[in-house]
């Protein structure tokens, strides 16, 4: 699948802004780390691009969260390790590959570097840097949806705390303006 045709599914499927914002955010994020890391940036990213496409029909249902968006994604003839990885960010499935465990730890990283740009005077990605952000990640009372345990599994794909957070950060700024921070 072509990331122009995954995004006009997404489109399609996701009516909340915020929530295309998130995607659009686990995307560049995993595409920077498949390049960080010698992996498909192509895959990656849309394995971030359509880690959530079914919340909006699941949000009421975890049980169902990414097991619907599975079978769509199956349809649609998407490629079975970026399936893999979608269930597996849900914890419906083992976490397997690196792409697998990557997805699982960006998908919380990116609501923390968001609220970590709210909260800061200019509410602006640019305002911000690795240092201000690991700050808040040390803040248990700070963005309790953004789960420290998950994001905290980046070392289960090489990467340090705060290399993850470097990478994530450098990602979310480069597409500031389509995340309107």
């Amino acid at each position: 699948m072509k990331r122009e045709t995954a995004l006009a599914l997404v489109k399609e499927h996701v009516q909340t802004k915020n929530l295309i914002k998130h995607l659009l955010a686990a995307e560049v994020i995993m595409r920077h780390l498949a390049r960080h890391l010698g992996e498909d940036e192509e895959e990656w990213g849309l394995a971030g691009l359509l880690h959530d496409i079914d919340y909006d029909q699941t949000k009421d249902n975890p049980k169902k969260h990414a097991v619907i968006g599975a079978k769509l994604l199956e349809s649609e003839g998407v490629k079975p390790s970026i399936i893999q990885a979608v269930l597996a960010h849900a914890e419906k499935g083992p976490r397997q590959s690196l792409m697998d465990k990557a997805l699982y730890a960006t998908d919380p990283l990116t609501g923390l570097i968001v609220a970590a740009a709210l909260i800061h005077p200019q509410k602006k990605l640019a305002a911000i840097d690795v240092e201000f952000v690991l700050n808040r990640f040390q803040e248990k009372s700070f963005a309790r949806g953004a789960d420290r345990t998950i994001i905290a599994t980046c070392t289960d794909i090489g990467l340090g705390l705060k290399e993850f957070i470097a990478v994530g950060l450098k990602a979310m700024q480069e597409i500031s303006g389509e995340l309107g921070l």
